[in-house]
């Protein structure tokens, strides 16, 4: 994979101070995976810069007013689980959402130390979970480029329990799937509602990310702590 920007400053900075976790208490981890895991880059890019051109050149519009138009579409859906749902956008926007995403593949980037970082909480005996709003098919599609799969012990996506992980009655649906305990669960997401939605529900270890996408200033983090570089988490 490509090195980010985020790699590079990950690299040279020593990482900022450790992010110490309790990892004697915590037997569940959930990761996200697109922001968190990887370079939220790739979809930016894909749903902001790439898809307009190519939406634009479907319909015989100027690429401002495809901007314009799917800029309406994402808004009408963000939030729910349609927004983060392929099929949806495939029969919407009548593209082949997939075969476009695999056309710029080569910006979809692990971010640095995640691998390490994998290994370390796998040699713990933590049970480790991908927790992702992405369809299906974009897991797949960003596994056959980055080969992180064999990292986990599972894989939920939020289209697998019908509710996407920001909303209310998620983690109680998740519950009967992937039995947890809220006070031994860490869990690490870009998204703030996403964590708010678990800071709601009891979710005791709580992390996010600085700069989900490496191209783009860092997040408001609100009051939860960030991960500037996985290597902090290697201690």
């Amino acid at each position: 994979m490509t090195e980010t920007t985020n790699d590079k400053q990950c690299n040279t900075i020593n990482a900022a101070k450790p992010i110490h976790l309790d990892w004697q208490n915590i037997h569940t981890v959930f990761l996200d995976m697109d922001g968190t895991l990887l370079d939220l880059h790739f979809d930016n890019y894909f749903w902001l810069e790439y898809m307009p051109v190519q939406y634009a050149h479907k319909h015989h519009i100027s690429i401002e007013q495809a901007k314009k138009r799917l800029t309406e579409l994402y808004h009408e859906m963000e939030g729910t689980l349609d927004w983060y749902c392929l099929d949806h956008w495939q029969q919407k926007l009548d593209m082949d959402i997939v075969a476009l995403k695999h056309q710029v593949a080569d910006k979809i980037a692990i971010r640095a130390n995640v691998q390490r970082f994998l290994d370390a909480v796998n040699s713990k005996n933590n049970r480790v979970i991908l927790l992702t709003n992405a369809h299906r098919k974009t897991v797949e599609l960003k596994f056959s480029y980055t080969r992180i799969e064999n990292s986990f012990d599972r894989i939920i996506t939020s289209h697998d329990l019908g509710l996407a992980k920001e909303q209310a009655g998620f983690w109680d649906r998740l519950q009967t799937v992937e039995p947890y305990e809220p006070e031994h669960t860490l869990f690490i997401d870009d998204n703030m509602e996403v964590l708010a939605e678990a800071e709601r529900h009891g979710i005791a270890h709580l992390l996010t990310i600085q700069q989900p996408d490496s191209q783009q200033p860092p997040n408001n983090t609100r009051h939860y702590t960030a991960i500037e570089c996985f290597s902090q988490l290697l201690i």
